[in-house]
């Protein structure tokens, strides 16, 4: 699910340890963004008959390695995305998956599926001999972060995750079939106006059918229309005028092509599996940070998630959306990032 820039100037982080009572802090100064970095290095891997995968590699060649999971499915990455960490003590290793961003084939849905995008991680790790990893993702990076994690948890030394999803059935209704449309109506409206039959609550096929169907000017229709209720109901503050701009600038047929085929498949994922399986991740350090106003992703899931992992610690973002990019959730990340930091050297092979 896409990262988008709200603009907020009062705000509190909330930590919650996992065996600590709550306690809210205001953030006197909030923390920006690390400065813009080019890649010193980018290529190809080819992962299947079928797909090459887009890599970069940015930062310190010899720091901690990161791999950072972009949203979506099929958001692709941003510059942005190389800002979180500090490029002195990080390698800061970004991805394009399956079909999304610079990828090849664009926009391409055979042989893509969440267990692929898992041994597409893991492919690029090998072939990058990057040794133990820190995952780093928001919303569906989140969810595909744990997929790996619970995967091959013995590759992995921490995780910082933004916007928690599992891909359960309540968490995607909730997206498709009306949890959004109590703050954000005349948005969902829009939505449910291109619905073929909105009364048989099936939104993720039936958008899917429009987008890759005969009918060219329809199937661009729905993307865009899905693209602008996503974008809507990402930040806190953020305008139509605003929605427009971001529109006006992007293609989003892979965006929502790719979406709306996971999410009409449950991510390709078992009821429950990454909650189920979540002790597998048991001992690795884990901060998590959601947005108390999430709409897409709602809070519950990530408290949810936080339960189930003992040694997480989870930082709620008390005046923020489901965006990655706005400002105090940029401070809450690097926050996360700060404090896996010195535990990850406990467990370091």
């Amino acid at each position: 699910m896409l990262k988008h820039i709200a603009r907020m100037s009062v705000w509190l982080v909330l930590s919650v340890g996992a065996t600590s009572q709550a306690q809210t802090k205001p953030i006197e100064k909030a923390i920006e963004y690390y400065p813009e970095i080019e890649p010193f290095r980018t290529g190809f891997l080819k992962v299947s008959d079928t797909h090459e995968i887009y890599y970069e590699l940015c930062g310190n060649p010899e720091g901690i390695p990161v791999m950072t999971l972009h949203g979506g499915p099929g958001g692709g990455s941003s510059p942005n995305l190389r800002r979180y960490h500090d490029p002195k003590k990080y390698l800061i290793v970004l991805h394009d998956q399956r079909g999304a961003g610079k990828s090849k084939p664009y926009a391409e849905l055979r042989d893509n599926n969440t267990k692929a995008l898992v041994e597409d991680i893991e492919k690029l790790r090998v072939d990058l001999k990057l040794g133990r990893v820190q995952l780093f993702g928001g919303s569906w990076g989140s969810t595909l972060a744990l997929a790996y994690a619970e995967r091959y948890p013995e590759n992995v030394h921490s995780l910082v995750l933004r916007g928690i999803f599992t891909a359960m059935k309540d968490e995607i209704d909730h997206f498709y079939h009306g949890g959004t449309g109590v703050y954000f109506p005349e948005v969902y409206e829009k939505l449910k106006a291109i619905i073929p039959q909105p009364e048989t609550k099936n939104y993720p096929k039936q958008l899917l059918d429009l987008i890759r169907g005969k009918d060219e000017a329809k199937g661009k229709e729905a993307a865009r229309v899905w693209a602008a209720y996503e974008t809507k109901c990402a930040g806190i503050g953020i305008t139509d005028a605003e929605v427009e701009n971001i529109l006006k600038g992007w293609d989003p047929h892979s965006f929502s092509l790719i979406e709306n085929y996971y999410m009409a498949n449950n991510c390709f994922l078992d009821e429950g599996q990454l909650l189920r399986e979540s002790g597998r991740l048991s001992g690795i350090p884990t901060a998590i940070v959601h947005g108390r106003y999430d709409v897409i992703c709602p809070p519950s899931t990530a408290y949810r998630l936080h339960k189930a992992l003992p040694q997480s610690r989870l930082i709620w973002v008390e005046a923020a959306g489901h965006s990655g990019g706005a400002p105090p959730v940029v401070s809450a990340l690097i926050e996360g990032v700060k404090w896996v930091e010195p535990r990850i050297k406990k467990i370091k092979s």
